[in-house]
């Protein structure tokens, strides 16, 4: 037999039980959220109210409703910095806090573990982003947004934001975004971003919605990774793949690229590398994370971190010129140092690739050609000149047109 409870005026929502039976939710309008403090917070200050801001919206059933149902499940995909797509030491903890301060409050909410299984079980999805305000600021304020979406209707049902000091908090990605080659920043992360944003009473982004069926599986093979069990990882990589170039996503790419590396698969690695610049191709960009001496045009010693780059490039050239593309070859900087400095040495280090790529295609050398950003397009902003703003040491290719 079948319940069927219909929800605040939307269709109704199946549920299967004993009896056949219509009841309607008394007192389900969203109750407005409590206005944000003033002002920035100590983090783990700023994390506890936009937690209980979000819990404060939830629709409360009526009380029928409420001595028939079980705690409301919540599956919660993992948290990310929404500038640079990744996830952190720090987020991290803003998920852990989160998670502990729903548990020990609010007792008929049930967090469940982020499986394809408790998708089917689980009433609410829950993301979290956290913002750096400004990248031109060392340890500029964050802000952090949290968004709860009803999986059965896809409407978001609440939503808070806060602003936290980063008082301290450790901005290193885990291993696996430390070792991606390319920002993973596509078109499945900007839309969780903008979910994890979106009003209550709003839907959340369909692009998201539409594929978080698979996003269990993505978190699965990074976990292993981050614990260097390559070869789940490779499985569980594999698995998420979509038969087509249009199912793909940037975090499945370099996951299946990594995880090759990693077991010395190298064949499999390069043709995995191969197909994360087609994606950047055809998507008009693609960022490759080459890491310099500092101050200079040399690659990085380390030969584990620089020991792939002329792979990199063999596979940046096939693929360009096969694709008969022109591209602006653009040099970044991380925030150290004066701007002049940094304009010139990021000139510099793009001219180098220029000169790699044009000797790996020669038909290159007439379809493109070099800028240098220094430290204007930062991602990040911290000058820390290690793994925490890579990304700011980057070179971008940006397809353009020929004319």
């Amino acid at each position: 037999m079948m319940i069927s409870i219909l929800a605040c005026g939307r269709r109704p929502l199946p549920l299967f039980g004993a009896l056949l039976f219509v009841a309607t939710l008394a007192g389900c309008a969203t109750p407005a959220a409590p206005p944000p403090s003033k002002g920035e917070l100590p983090f783990e200050q700023a994390v506890a109210e936009v937690t209980d801001a979000l819990v404060l919206q939830i629709p409360k059933p009526s009380a029928l409703i409420a001595r028939m149902s079980a705690r409301r499940g919540v599956v919660l995909d993992p948290m990310i910095d929404a500038g640079s797509a990744q996830q952190t030491v720090a987020t991290q903890l803003l998920q852990e806090r989160v998670s502990e301060r729903i548990g020990a409050r609010h007792d008929s909410i049930e967090i469940l573990p982020f499986q394809s299984a408790n998708l089917a079980r689980a009433r609410y999805l829950l993301t979290g982003t956290m913002t750096r305000l400004s990248v031109e600021q060392a340890r500029s304020p964050l802000r952090i947004d949290l968004a709860l979406t009803e999986l059965a209707s896809g409407m978001v049902v609440a939503q808070s934001s806060g602003v936290a000091r980063d008082d301290g908090l450790d901005h290193t990605p885990l291993p696996y975004y430390q070792d991606a080659p390319v920002p993973i920043k596509d078109p499945i992360i900007e839309s969780y971003v903008r979910t994890t944003a979106t009003p209550a009473g709003q839907r959340a982004d369909p692009y998201y919605l539409e594929r978080i069926a698979i996003a269990p599986v993505i978190k699965d093979a990074t976990t292993h990774y981050n614990a260097e069990r390559y070869q789940d990882a490779l499985t569980q990589y594999n698995s998420a793949a979509g038969g087509t170039a249009s199912d793909a996503q940037l975090r499945v790419l370099n996951g299946i690229y990594l995880s090759s590396a990693k077991l010395g698969r190298t064949a499999e690695a390069e043709q995995a590398f191969g197909k994360i610049v087609a994606y950047g191709i055809a998507h008009q960009q693609l960022g490759v994370k080459f890491l310099f001496n500092p101050g200079g045009t040399v690659f990085w010693a380390d030969a584990k971190v620089s020991g792939p780059y002329p792979m990199w490039l063999r596979e940046i050239a096939k693929a360009s010129a096969g694709a008969n593309v022109c591209m602006d070859i653009v040099g970044h900087t991380s925030r150290t140092g004066s701007v002049a400095f940094n304009d010139a040495l990021s000139m510099q280090r793009a001219r180098f690739i220029r000169q790699r790529l044009i000797g790996e295609a020669g038909v290159l050398g007439d379809r493109t050609r070099t800028d240098g950003k220094g430290f204007r397009e930062n991602i990040i902003g911290s000058g820390t000149d290690d793994a925490v703003d890579a990304l700011d040491r980057r070179v971008e290719f940006r397809i353009v047109g020929c004319g």
